[in-house]
């Protein structure tokens, strides 16, 4: 086992993740009837008869549901079958109202494909199992009623895509990366709004643990997770769970739980069913749906560029980092933002660097959006630009971001802004040789015992002279230059 394996492992067990995910699809109606899917609606105000499952009412297919599908099968590399069926999942809850769901078991529409990601800087990749077509139930809500319960039948017949991963994550932190890009996916494309609070894009994960080198262990899902936060502390508590019980002599027994964010912890809800118990069945009123290929043609000729196509032209036209231009492809808007800046400033890497440096740190700090940022790609550009031509040094850049981010620049052409600030601020870089030789000489004279100390050897010598050269010069010298007097004086 590799070092790397072996620093996955929790008190000795290797944690084994499966995901499945709901996205509810940006259709305006439901996936077998005409009802709106709109969110926050009055209860039960959007069920039509179709949803409610009343006698003599047939479902009809949505196009729109089945080009999402299609997209997304595109998105990650999968097959999308010419010929997929709908089955009936039968159980029984109250806000079920037919009695079962219409879903695809046996052939899906989306087959295989794979999702890559980066986790910290190793990249990672997930396999798909399937990504198949089918409706929502409703909602059962627990409060204000006196202690009974509601049903709302608002989300029955809502379009989801259930997207299904091979058990290949390998830690909760790999479990959030992965999701994380999933959800980058589906709204890039457009066919998820990926809101979670509101429902649009949950989570399910089955998590299982084993030996090194033993089968597979008795997995537990952990059910509709709507925050990357939450879904790390709870697959982190399960984890913690599971290796206690058995290390105390127990079974694991497959079951279907849920996260307390209050407490921290998993509870169970249910055993956690098998197929069989589902007891499918091909649904006889609805036909098998045919996917023609010049369909699956034109979707693809529609579709915007995809982050990874995306990231892959910016190491090859900008010759950024992997990292980086994974990074920079988190959304439509940020990378449309490092573009126009790299292009404008022609330093790309310099540009990437400050995106995800200053300007995002900025960004998290506010809860902002990049397309909501109060510097434009213009203006970093032309702050990008300065720094690159010795004008204003890396620290002086971060003083001319904050004016820019407070909206001090005054109106104008952006490196018309840029170079206003510089002036009004003081911020050129000292680029005089003579003047810096006068500093340098000043400070040897003021500091012969680190002069000294260098000259013995002492390497943090040198950095504390040039400390005091750079305060000297009240930090306009440019370090670069600094350095290379100092060691010319020095000898």
């Amino acid at each position: 086992m590799s070092k790397k394996q072996a620093s996955l492992l929790v008190q000795g067990y290797e944690v084994v993740i499966g995901f499945e995910t709901h996205a509810q699809l940006s259709t305006h109606s439901k996936i077998f009837s005409r009802a709106s899917v709109a969110f926050g609606a009055e209860p039960n105000t959007q069920a039509c008869a179709v949803d409610l499952a009343l006698p003599g009412t047939l479902p009809v297919m949505n196009k729109g549901a089945v080009e999402r599908a299609i997209q997304f099968g595109l998105a990650v590399g999968s097959h999308v079958a010419e010929r997929s069926i709908f089955a009936r999942k039968n159980y029984f809850y109250p806000d079920l109202p037919k009695g079962y769901q219409i879903s695809q078991f046996e052939i899906p529409v989306v087959q295989g494909g794979e999702v890559s990601f980066f986790l910290g800087d190793e990249k990672k990749s997930v396999r798909l199992v399937r990504a198949h077509l089918e409706e929502d139930a409703g909602k059962s809500l627990h409060e204000d009623f006196h202690g009974l319960s509601g049903i709302d039948l608002n989300r029955a017949g809502t379009p989801l895509l259930e997207i299904v991963t091979e058990p290949d994550i390998r830690s909760s932190a790999e479990a959030v990366a992965y999701a994380k890009e999933l959800h980058k996916i589906v709204t890039w494309i457009g066919i998820c709004d990926g809101n979670m609070q509101e429902g649009s894009f949950r989570c399910d994960a089955n998590v299982s643990v084993r030996k090194p080198g033993a089968p597979l262990g008795t997995r537990r899902e952990i059910k509709n997770l709507n925050s990357f936060k939450f879904m790390q502390q709870a697959i982190d508590f399960e984890v913690r769970w599971q290796i206690d019980r058995i290390e105390d002599g127990y079974e694991i027994e497959q079951a279907t739980v849920l996260f307390d964010p209050d407490t921290g912890e998993t509870r169970a809800m249910r055993t956690k069913e098998d197929a069989a118990d589902y007891r499918y069945f091909p649904d006889p009123d609805l036909p098998p749906l045919m996917i023609e290929r010049d369909w699956v043609e034109r979707v693809r000729a529609e579709m915007p560029e995809l982050p990874r196509v995306q990231a892959e032209r910016f190491v090859a036209d900008y010759g950024l980092p992997e990292y980086d231009a994974t990074t920079l492809t988190q959304s439509p808007a940020m990378g449309a933002y490092f573009e126009q800046a790299a292009k404008l400033s022609g330093q790309a890497k310099l540009v990437s660097n400050w995106i995800m440096g200053e300007i995002s740190r900025r960004l998290n700090a506010g809860e902002l959006d990049i397309a909501a940022s109060p510097v434009s790609a213009a203006q970093l550009a032309a702050l990008v630009a300065r720094i690159a031509d010795n004008t204003i040094s890396n620290n002086a850049g971060k003083q001319l971001m904050d004016a820019l981010w407070a909206g001090e620049a005054i109106a104008g052409e952006p490196q018309a802004q840029v170079d206003a600030l510089i002036e009004s601020k003081g911020l050129k870089q000292m680029n005089d040789s003579g003047a810096l030789e006068a500093i340098v000489d000043e400070v040897l004279a003021a500091n012969e015992k680190n002069v000294a100390e260098y000259r013995a050897g002492k390497e943090k010598a040198f950095n504390a002279l040039v400390g005091q050269v750079m305060k000297a010069s009240k930090g306009k010298a440019n370090p670069g230059q600094v350095n290379e007097v100092l060691k010319a004086r020095l000898g």
